[in-house]
């Protein structure tokens, strides 16, 4: 610098690298789709309905085919009848408590599998 130049501060480029930009592409929004009830958001929300129907499905027909299949079971062997456990036949502990872990645990299936199915529609919606 000469000393008739005034002090003038330089010009500075500062960038960020590039890797660290976000793609964004021309990308519509899942939940504008679905308040606007467009044709995709529609699609979205059918996807969510029937993989609730289709979890519902498996489930209560795993339950139906165990639960039948304990009369079932006691139809095929006849001298699972005569046996007893505390003066209590075999068959009505089965019947008696055996069903009710597996309506709890059905239940608790249900639940657990609906709130993931629920959650990633909503990771999916709120990613826009």
């Amino acid at each position: 610098m000469t000393p008739d130049e005034p002090d003038v501060p330089r010009r500075v480029r500062v960038t960020a690298p590039r890797t660290a930009a976000r793609v964004r592409g021309a990308s519509f929004p899942v939940a504008r789709e679905m308040a606007e009830q467009s044709e995709v958001g529609q699609l979205f929300v059918a996807s969510l309905i029937r993989s609730q129907l289709r979890l519902a499905l498996v489930v209560a027909g795993g339950f139906l085919v165990i639960l039948i299949g304990i009369p079932v079971l006691l139809a095929v062997f006849p001298d699972i009848n005569a046996v007893t456990i505390l003066t209590v036949p075999v068959p009505w502990l089965l019947l008696g408590l055996g069903i009710y872990p597996l309506v709890i645990s059905c239940a608790v299936l249900y639940v657990r599998s609906a709130g993931r199915n629920e959650r990633r529609f909503q990771d999916l919606v709120d990613d826009d």
